[in-house]
């Protein structure tokens, strides 16, 4: 049996105010031992993600920007994969509405509610930095969008419906994470993981699959996988909008959540 281990990252393997992951080394550590694959999916882009990739020596697939794509390195795995196409050195499987769509629609809507909505293509890297806490290298990365537009909205009930309205108006989708909403295409997490566990059934036959999450943009993840895992939030609690039956709850916040769900599960099985 292959034990195959979906995670996001902000809030979850990762600090959601020091972007650290320390707290998780011990797990991290294990699933190297174990040699079990590790699948960022995540709102963050491809450019940020291999930065996570080569610290943490994750040479995995992984998906960025909210399910708008599958990056898989070449020759990973030894079946055909029909639906890719290569860009650099990956194998590709697409889902996303291209970025600059996303950004006509969203500055549509900033136009016709004159409301006021900042994404990261408002933004230049100072600007990004400031916002999120990132410094100004990793803001520069995170601007690197390709399918998902990252968004601060004012905080009212009449102007949130609104925007919804006319983001599903223009064909297109929402979803909300810890920070920020993001507008993006006919794409989410749950599509991809579900994907991409697909092409693992066909490479390894049986296959378990775990997912972690703190925030909504993580539930279609959550729903698509075996053992969905839930990890505190920076104030303690669960993330109230996660509401699923098989739903395990990780004792404690962020990649300390992450690194007690993990230990428990495989690293106190030697049949893993």
């Amino acid at each position: 049996m292959k034990h195959i281990i979906f995670t996001d990252l902000d809030g979850t393997l990762i600090d959601h105010d020091t972007y650290s992951y320390d707290a998780a080394k011990p797990a991290l550590d294990i699933l190297k031992e174990k040699e079990i694959p590790l699948i960022f999916c995540t709102s963050k882009t491809r450019a940020e993600l291999e930065v996570y990739v080569d610290e943490l020596e994750c040479h995995h697939p992984f998906i960025s920007e909210n399910g708008g794509a599958i990056f898989i390195p070449k020759d990973y795995f030894s079946i055909e994969l029909k639906e890719a196409h290569e860009i650099g050195n990956y194998k590709v499987i697409e889902f996303g509405t291209p970025y600059t769509r996303i950004r006509e629609v969203l500055e549509d809507i900033r136009k016709k509610t004159g409301l006021k909505i900042t994404g990261f293509g408002d933004l230049d890297a100072e600007g990004v930095s400031k916002d999120t806490g990132l410094d100004i290298q990793s803001a520069k990365l995170a601007k690197m969008r390709e399918y998902d537009e990252a968004f601060r909205l004012e905080e009212d009930e009449n102007a949130t419906a609104t925007v919804i309205e006319l983001i599903h108006a223009a064909g297109l989708n929402y979803t909300k994470g810890g920070r920020y909403w993001h507008i993006m295409g006919d794409n989410n997490k749950g599509k991809a993981v579900r994907a991409l566990t697909e092409i693992y059934r066909q490479q390894f036959k049986e296959v378990t699959t775990i997912a972690l999450g703190d925030s909504l943009n993580d539930l279609p993840m959550l729903k698509a996988v075996d053992i969905p895992f839930l990890v505190q939030k920076p104030d303690g609690k669960y993330d109230p909008s996660i509401i699923l039956t098989e739903i395990r709850h990780a004792e404690g916040i962020g990649p300390v959540g992450w690194n007690n769900a993990i230990m428990d599960l495989i690293g106190k099985n030697d049949n893993i």
